[in-house]
């Protein structure tokens, strides 16, 4: 078998309405041997993997995949199976598979929900080769392929900690983005309401808190001038003054260093010259300057608060173990390490024991050597720090804490100035106030690790992760933007989709709101064009959605995207389905419009409860795609009198339409009228068709999203088709006195909406610059090459884009499709897209009209500007 693609569309898709793996998978021989000929291949595959049995499939019950694999099915379907399952395995609870076959024989496309993105590529390969060999009949060892998956869920995976806040804020909705691999860092929700974290440090920690936490000499002295009791102690860079400063404090002392986390680096309890010289090497490895200060007594305690406010207490003990009179002190630290709950670093609950220098000295301090068999009972401490990142052990003790207690953890929070904030306190006990006790806060941490309060080794979790996100979204119940989205407008269908979009942006602007934008053209942040391309796809949508000043995202949404990564995005508060029309066909498996209309309704399938479906009832397609919308439906329809439109109305659904020269809103018996057609700019003077319904859906949006009718005249009425508002798209430009229109239509449908504007220019002559991006079918691009040749009297066809054709073959296609429509047109092939503009000016004379169908608009501009192009009136103004 051979991958022939593998990637995450990493958003609702044409497969599914939830992140998946897409792998285009040739089985190759496998095509004439589906499993019901390979002999003991369910006894093989449920020995293998006996979780199986749980698999429904498409029979509905638990043991239908094994069923089906009994009858027989092909390879690519028990690859999608055994990939959902290995992730199981390694502790991603994922459920949703489906195989499809294509349009060649023996080729499928496997699809499978992930977790995590590098995690499901892996799966894919390792069930590839799991399932040939399983056909084969060849032996499986499942274990090593189970530790490669591991090692790489092992290396992507969040901290327990971060891990904590992400669980939560997806429990609440609010979406989250990965923005580094490398580290953990995250964003938390959209645009303007988004917060972001690394680890437990979130983007309102304070700077100065967190340099304060860092700087255990400066932390004191706050602490101290405040009355809150800290230890004694010097700042030493040298072993002699350190030397010096334990014996005027006097012997135990507890040697750090003066910037740390962890505990990397601290001795306590350092009861001789012997063992400070030890304790200072150890310090000054972390970093040059040395703390050394007063041992005190009492239990490692670690206070957490939140947003001013103590959410969670833990009694810390180092890393020990307690003998059995049997075994030796390596065989119980062994015993312990092989715990489940231990794993590497901050991977799992508690952290394997490593032995090192310092576990060797205490080791020795208690009489002990590692082949010392430790009487039963008895305890033999192997750190001096109670880490839980040296091993040591965790348990909760929330609900003992004094409120004394209490309000010293808060104000030191204040204190330091961080909205997140571990605080080490060495204390007896947290039952009794600090001053009735031998008590000292010893450390304070910016970023503090939420392990030992999420699964302490005793007592119970605290959901400490909820605080957090409590604290940047406010309560889950009542909070404004408590969900951390924005509202994203998605445009879809084959044909008007860019104007649509910058139509929308525009009303919401004039209302008001900062949009972001993201279409065929470009990306535009508060009306400021950031990256010009063409950004219809997921990308574009992340890097909207990602920018902080965003209060709307609308965002164009075009097939190639949606089938090669699927949305960029999760849900959107409205959808908008604006038509089905050929274009495309053959790409990415979709050959028919059927296809390509379940491909463009994962729009409006995405789609949030109590959002909005703006759908054109005057497309047959587009109606039928209906049933995959959700929220409400809003229609929009150039018909007045349309059935399908007048039921929906009937039943207090909402539509636009035209009436008596208006564009208005009807919802059951209220008709309210919004603007006269003929003040819409981009129609025309109520010529262009095509604009007109484009306007019907963009109004239908904003109507969706709050907009007042008011908003929607200032803004229908303000958006023109000029190279400023509107660029490449129905441009009237007048150059010497001829009249330039530069447009984009690229497939036949768009020709001849367009053709029906033509007429209305009265222009003695038609001429056209046009081009075919070379990613169509031969014959679409032929029938455009007739549609040109029966619109215009005069086509240059040009070719900028040849997409993986030899360049000049679709020009060639083009030019071929324009003989074979008849006619009088005179065609010309001039392959340079600036040429053959260049040819087209010398050729028109004032009476005419010239049509650009260009590529590269931004290159036609300059060249129509160099001849001293501006703008010219719609016909009839």
């Amino acid at each position: 078998m051979k991958i022939l693609e593998h990637r995450a569309l990493r958003g609702p898709n044409y497969y599914s309405r939830y992140p998946a793996m897409l792998m285009r998978l040739d089985i190759g021989a496998l095509e004439a041997r589906p499993s019901d000929c390979v002999p003991g291949i369910v006894d093989h595959l449920s020995r293998l993997m006996p979780s199986l049995a749980e698999h429904r499939c498409s029979v509905g019950r638990p043991g239908g995949f094994l069923e089906r694999l009994q009858r027989g099915t092909w390879a690519g379907h028990v690859v999608e199976h055994v990939a959902i399952e290995l992730q199981n395995l390694i502790g991603f609870s994922v459920g949703y598979g489906k195989t499809v076959d294509s349009y060649e024989t023996g080729i499928y496309n496997v699809v499978y929900r992930y977790r995590d993105e590098a995690c499901g590529l892996a799966v894919g390969v390792e069930a590839v080769d799991l399932t040939e060999r399983l056909f084969d009949g060849r032996d499986i060892d499942l274990e090593p392929v189970l530790s490669r998956l591991k090692a790489v869920r092992d290396a992507h995976m969040l901290g327990p900690s971060t891990a904590a806040i992400v669980d939560e804020a997806r429990r609440r909705g609010i979406p989250c983005t990965r923005a580094s691999d490398e580290n953990s860092y995250l964003q938390l929700g959209h645009g303007h309401r988004q917060q972001r974290i690394q680890a437990t440090v979130t983007g309102n920690t304070s700077l100065i808190g967190h340099g304060i936490a860092d700087d255990k000499n400066w932390t004191k002295q706050i602490l101290g001038d405040a009355g809150i009791p800290v230890p004694d102690g010097r700042t030493c860079d040298s072993v002699e003054q350190a030397l010096e400063a334990a014996r005027a404090l006097g012997y135990p002392v507890a040697v750090k260093p003066m910037v740390g986390n962890h505990g990397r680096g601290v001795s306590t309890d350092v009861g001789d010259d012997e063992a400070l010289h030890a304790a200072y090497e150890a310090a000054r490895l972390r970093h040059d300057t040395v703390v050394v200060e007063n041992h005190i007594r009492g239990e490692d305690h670690r206070l957490l608060v939140i947003d001013g406010q103590l959410v969670a207490a833990a009694r810390r003990r180092p890393a020990h173990v307690i003998g059995d009179g049997e075994s030796t002190l390596q065989a119980l630290v062994d015993a312990a390490n092989r715990d489940p709950r231990r794993g590497v670093g901050h991977e799992n609950l508690l952290t394997r024991i490593d032995i090192d220098e310092q576990s060797h000295r205490l080791i020795a301090q208690q009489g002990h050597s590692l082949d010392s068999v430790i009487a039963a009972d008895a305890i033999v401490w192997l750190k001096s720090t109670a880490n839980l990142s040296t091993g040591g052990t965790a348990a909760d003790v929330t609900d003992d804490v004094h409120p004394e207690v209490r309000y010293a953890a808060e104000r030191i929070a204040r204190l330091i100035g961080l909205d997140i904030i571990g605080i080490d306190l060495l204390a007896e006990t947290l039952t009794l106030p600090l001053a009735e006790q031998s008590a000292a806060v010893v450390e304070v941490n910016a970023g503090p690790g939420f392990r030992m309060h999420l699964s302490p080794t005793h007592g119970r979790g605290r959901d400490v992760g909820r605080h957090v996100v409590d604290m940047l979204f406010g309560p889950a119940e009542g909070a404004a933007g408590a969900d951390g989205r924005v509202p994203i407008t998605a445009v879809t269908g084959t044909n008007g989709k860019t104007t649509t979009v910058r139509l929308i942006a525009h009303l919401l602007r004039q209302a008001g709101r900062r949009v972001g934008l993201a279409c065929t053209g470009a990306i535009e942040i508060d009306n400021h064009v950031i990256m010009q391309g063409d950004y219809s796809g997921p990308q574009a949508a992340a890097i909207v959605l990602r920018e902080p000043t965003v209060e709307q995202a609308v965002l164009e949404v075009a097939r190639g995207g949606i089938m090669r990564r699927g949305l960029g995005f999760d849900e959107c508060e409205v959808g908008v389905l604006l038509n089905i029309a050929s274009d495309h066909l053959g790409d990415h498996d979709i050959h028919t419009l059927d296809e390509l209309a379940r491909c463009k309704s994962v729009v409006i399938d995405a789609v949030r409860a109590g959002g909005t479906a703006v759908l054109n009832a005057d497309d047959p397609r587009v109606l039928a795609a209906r049933e995959w919308a959700r929220g409400a439906i809003v229609f929009f329809t150039l018909d007045p009198d349309s059935v399908p439109v007048r039921e929906h109305v009937s039943e207090h659904g909402a539509a636009f339409t035209v009436h008596e020269g208006f564009m208005v809103l009807r919802q059951g018996q209220v008709e309210a009228r919004i603007i006269a057609v003929a003040d819409i700019p981009i129609s025309f003077g109520g010529r262009a068709r095509f604009n007109i319904a484009n306007a019907l859906a963009a109004a239908a949006a904003g109507h969706a999203l709050g907009l007042t009718a008011g908003d929607l005249q200032m803004g229908l009425q303000t958006f023109h088709p000029t190279l400023g508002q509107n660029p490449g798209r129905t441009n009237l430009i007048e150059v010497d006195g001829l009249r330039v229109l530069i447009d984009y239509g690229h497939n036949v449908p768009a020709l001849e909406a367009l053709d029906e504007l033509l007429g209305s220019f009265g222009a003695a002559r038609n001429l056209c610059v046009a081009s075919a991006p070379g990613n169509r079918r031969n014959e679409d691009i032929e029938a455009l090459g007739g549609q040109l040749a029966r619109m215009y009297g005069v086509v240059y066809i040009c070719e900028t884009q040849p997409r993986g054709r030899p360049f000049g073959e679709a020009a060639e296609l083009m030019r071929r499709g324009a003989e074979a429509a008849g006619g009088a047109c005179r065609i010309e092939v001039v392959l340079d897209e600036h040429e053959a503009v260049g040819r087209a000016l010398e050729a028109a004379d004032a009476e005419d009209l010239l049509v650009l169908l260009v590529d590269d608009v931004d290159a036609a501009i300059a060249q129509l500007r160099a001849r001293g192009a501006r703008a010219a009136p719609a016909p009839g103004a």
